[in-house]
Formats: structure tokens, C-alpha cells, sequence
């Protein structure tokens, strides 16, 4: 008998969290390992993608723009991209929420499956509907 495994979404905080080696890395790396091992499976949303390339092409350049998104791609992850009940979902919960359009989609992958929203963003606090597991926020000095 199989059981289904668990499922996680990675927040574009927990992807560059990842990259970055920052506090909380350990654990995306540990679900990561654990998606590799067939344990639970990991969702991205699309979003993600463009957030990683616009972050980097502002914080760095083109080149290591495209080196992180090749990076998330190798993961063991589920790209999923946008349908007309994610973007429903999406738009009640930015409705609802003082949310980025970015992050309501990402919140509203995570509602849609049930799954687990990994993150290092204080928006998604108020949304009491999401299962999320917050990684170590950044100190601002």
C-alpha cells in the first residue's frame, strides 16, 4: 500500500533562500532531498520563475539570471503553471489579503493542493485559510 506524499510549495522567499545559503536553507534543502527520495513532491509556481529572474537581473545580471532559473528547473519540482481556477483562486485570495499579485498566485497553488507553502514572507501571516511552514525571516538593520 502507498501512501501519497506529502506535498510543499516553494515560495520564490524559500527558492532564493535556497540560492542565497541563508537561514532556513537546511530545510528546503531537507524537502528537496526528500522529494528526491519519492517521500513528497514540491510544486513552483510559474510565478516563481519570473520572480527569481526579475530579482537577479536586478540584484546581479543576465547570466546569473539564467543560471538560478536553470537551477530551480534541475530540481526535483513540479513547474505548474497558470488555469483559469488557479487565477480564480488567486484573485479571492489578493481579494481578500494584502497580498502581491505574485503572491497571491503562489498562495493560491498552495490552497488548491492542500500543499504546504514553504516561505520567508510576512505577507502570507494573515492568511489563516494556508498550511505554511515560515522559514527564519531576514533581519533588516
Amino acid at each position: 500500500m502507498s501512501e501519497t506524499p506529502e506535498l510543499y510549495v516553494l515560495d520564490t522567499s524559500a527558492l532564493l533562500t535556497l540560492i542565497e545559503d541563508e537561514p532556513g536553507a537546511d530545510v528546503v534543502q531537507d524537502v528537496l532531498q526528500r522529494s528526491r527520495e519519492g517521500k513528497v513532491a514540491v510544486l513552483v509556481s510559474f510565478m516563481s520563475f519570473m520572480e527569481v529572474h526579475y530579482i537577479t537581473l536586478q540584484e546581479r545580471d543576465a547570466d546569473e539570471a539564467r543560471v538560478r532559473v536553470d537551477l530551480i528547473m534541475s530540481l526535483p519540482v513540479l513547474r505548474v503553471e497558470s488555469t483559469e481556477s488557479l487565477g480564480q483562486i488567486a484573485g479571492e485570495l489578493k481579494a481578500e489579503h494584502r497580498l502581491s499579485v505574485a503572491d497571491a498566485w503562489i498562495a493560491a497553488l498552495a490552497k488548491d493542493r492542500n500543499a504546504v507553502l514553504i516561505h520567508k514572507d510576512p505577507e502570507f501571516e494573515n492568511v489563516k485559510s494556508l498550511q505554511a511552514l515560515a522559514l527564519p525571516y531576514k533581519v533588516v538593520s
